[in-house]
């Protein structure tokens, strides 16, 4: 029982476990992180048009397209701009 080999490799095998318990808690919480970070951005935000443009770029896109409808009914109603 007191063989110095199997001391070392008794020694070996707890320290191993240590350090693999200690990897796995250490990939659960930046997994747990992640998953955090992806909800907080689901949450905050906003919903994305056509073209995945966030809010600010959706605005300037709705307003580029009905510039673009005023000016083809001025064109189907005869009307020069």
């Amino acid at each position: 029982m007191s063989d110095p080999t199997f001391v070392i490799a008794v020694a070996a095998l707890v320290g191993l476990m240590v350090v693999v318990v200690a990897l796995l808690r250490g990939w659960h919480g930046w997994l747990a992180l992640k998953e955090r970070e992806l909800e907080r951005e689901r949450r905050h935000e906003a919903p994305e048009i056509e073209g995945g443009a966030a809010v600010g770029a959706a605005r300037i896109e709705i307003a580029d397209l009905k510039e673009r409808i005023r000016k083809l009914e001025a064109i189907a109603s005869g009307v020069d701009l």
